[in-house]
């Protein structure tokens, strides 16, 4: 490890604590992922909670456009509309910009469970409370931030 712990790190050094950071970022995800499903008051898995969340964010978007924000591909998350649209979460309608390619938007209910969601994820994480400082939240950001970067060119 380097003495002067506020200097970036040499190449030497660099790979093995990025390394550091994936070990515990793949079974976080997982864990997470698990959770919100076993969690699900609204039989939204994960797929759809993403997709939920993206459309509450940006407002109506394209499924390719989705899987251009989420990195993954077009077939999953037009299954994963699809099983929104099942739910009544979220609905199709036309896209001025483009008639081909449907505009996807929340339902009023959609909205509802993606609240729901998200409020009860925002309670489990208040759990994680203690000396957690925005310093640190904005280092992790930035370190993940900049790991995704290096990964920009791999396609789903």
């Amino acid at each position: 490890m380097t003495d002067a712990p506020h200097e970036p790190l040499s190449p030497d050094e660099l790979p093995g604590r990025l390394m550091e950071v994936f070990a515990l970022v793949g079974p976080l995800y997982r864990r997470v992922q698990r959770r919100i499903e076993l969690d699900a008051t609204h039989g939204v898995s994960v797929g759809v909670r993403a997709v939920l969340d993206l459309l509450r964010e940006n407002g109506p978007m394209t499924v390719p456009q989705m899987g251009r924000a989420q990195s993954i591909s077009r077939q999953f998350v037009q299954r994963m509309v699809n099983d929104g649209m099942a739910a009544g979460l979220v609905e199709a309608v036309p896209n001025p910009a483009h008639a081909r390619s449907s505009l996807i938007r929340l339902t009023g209910a959609g909205r509802a469970a993606i609240d729901t969601i998200v409020d009860r994820e925002h309670a489990v994480l208040r759990q994680a409370a203690g000396d957690l400082t925005d310093t640190d939240l904005s280092t992790t950001v930035r370190v993940l931030g900049r790991m995704l970067e290096l990964f920009a060119d791999v396609d789903d």
